[in-house]
Formats: C-alpha cells, sequence, structure tokens
C-alpha cells in the first residue's frame, strides 16, 4: 500500500510535470511584461536623451535600422560590458545603416555622465517613468530589463532577445542584422 507521503509527492511531481506541457504561459511574455509582436509595427515613443536636441522619438528614424536596447542602470558592470561592446561596433551598424538606441531609468544626467566616462556615441534614453520600458515588456518594478529590439526602416519589430549576454551581445545583433538585411535585398 503506498503511504499517503508517497501520493502526495507523487502527484505534486505529476503536476509540475504537467504544468509546461499545457503551456498556461503565453509566449510572447518574459519576466518584464508582455513582449510587442515580432513582425508588427514596434510602440512609438518620444523619450528625453543626453544628446542632441534633447528628445529622441523612434519616429526620427523612419528609413534606418534601430537597435532598440533596454538596461538596467549606468555604470553597472554588465551595462557597462553592454555599452562598451555596441561602441566598439559602431562603425559597423553605421555601414548598416543602423541606430542604437540605449533605454533605462536612469536619468538624463546620469546619461550623460555614463557617456562621457564611456565615450558612447549614441544617444541614451531617460525612461524615468518605464513607460516605454513597459511598452515593450521590458520593465521590472523600478527597472528596464536587459531585452533589445531589432526594429526595420518601416518601424516593423523583427527581433527580439530577452536573454542577453553582454559580453557577446552586439555580435549576435550585428549577425542577425546580416541575416535580415539581406533578405530584405
Amino acid at each position: 500500500m503506498i503511504s499517503r507521503r508517497n501520493f502526495l509527492g507523487t502527484l505534486l511531481a505529476f503536476c509540475l510535470a504537467l504544468l509546461p506541457w499545457l503551456n498556461f504561459a503565453p509566449t510572447a511574455s518574459a519576466l518584464g511584461g508582455k513582449l510587442p509582436p515580432l513582425n508588427q509595427p514596434a510602440p512609438e515613443f518620444t523619450l528625453p536623451t543626453n544628446t542632441g536636441d534633447g528628445e529622441v522619438s523612434l519616429s526620427d528614424y523612419r528609413g534606418k535600422w534601430v537597435v532598440l536596447y533596454f538596461y538596467p542602470k549606468d555604470f553597472t558592470s554588465g551595462c557597462t560590458l553592454e555599452a562598451r561592446r555596441f561602441q566598439e561596433d559602431l562603425p559597423k551598424y553605421i555601414e548598416k545603416n543602423t541606430q542604437i538606441l540605449g533605454v533605462s531609468a536612469d536619468s538624463v544626467d546620469s546619461h550623460a555622465e555614463f557617456c562621457d566616462s564611456e565615450g558612447l556615441k549614441f544617444p541614451l534614453l531617460a525612461d524615468t517613468d518605464g513607460e516605454v520600458s513597459k511598452a515593450y515588456g521590458s520593465w521590472i518594478g523600478y527597472l528596464s530589463m536587459r531585452h533589445t529590439f531589432i526594429i526595420d526602416p518601416e518601424g516593423i519589430i523583427r527581433e527580439e532577445y530577452t536573454g542577453v549576454n553582454p559580453a557577446i551581445h552586439s555580435s549576435e545583433i550585428l549577425a542577425r542584422l546580416n541575416e535580415l538585411q539581406s533578405a530584405n535585398s
């Protein structure tokens, strides 16, 4: 005869094994919320920045590819590494008619200091209330998750990354841009 303890343990294990099979979680979700769908228009936004006229809108880059990357915090190790890699590869992005935009909840002043200290030559956008991060499923509590979106020249999301390794992310993005741009030519 099976004991109540063994029966409950077996039942629990069965239920846990059954959950992934039932697929209760929607495929377009990440830890930061619901991701915008691929092959659909990217959510439009305007945010303050430390460069240019002080504000950047996604629509400013129609006709260009956009790498929109969300990151948690200026001056942290992973975020610094990721930004440095994008900066190192910036000439390759320029050759590919691609604009890099970084987004976090940090202030414009923090972004300006971060760009100065790291020599960054692409805009960092201040999403201090998290509204844009929320629209892209990249907001958790009080900071942005490390997510990236590739947006085509017509403003359509063509790729999303939610499991980002800052050390190799820029090279992943460049490889995918090559594929996407080759398919569109």
